[in-house]
């Protein structure tokens, strides 16, 4: 009878383990699969940061060439002005 009772002890502990072990798997899952989408989420929110900057920074190379343009006008503005300021001043030469 003893034996008996000892065979069913440890049927039902096992069994109980065999349980407890699927239930900590599922909130194991559960747990992973919240942490996929959370990174899922961030990895967008980062993608599109990222497309933001890319496009300041094409921006910035855009207004930075228009800059270059404006200096170079200026410059031969300046060049001519200075050349006509020279030949109303110093008509001599």
């Amino acid at each position: 009878m003893v034996k008996f009772i000892r065979i069913i002890l440890v049927v039902v502990i096992t069994a109980v383990i065999f349980f407890s072990c699927g239930d900590l798997n599922r909130k194991v899952d559960d747990k992973i699969d919240k942490l996929m989408k959370k990174a899922e989420s961030l990895d967008s929110l980062i993608n599109k940061d990222v497309d933001k900057v890319l496009q300041l920074d094409s921006l910035i190379n855009t207004g930075s060439e228009k800059a270059k343009k404006l200096d170079s006008l200026i410059n031969k503005s300046t060049s001519r002005l200075d050349s006509i300021v020279n030949k109303v001043i110093n008509p001599a030469n």
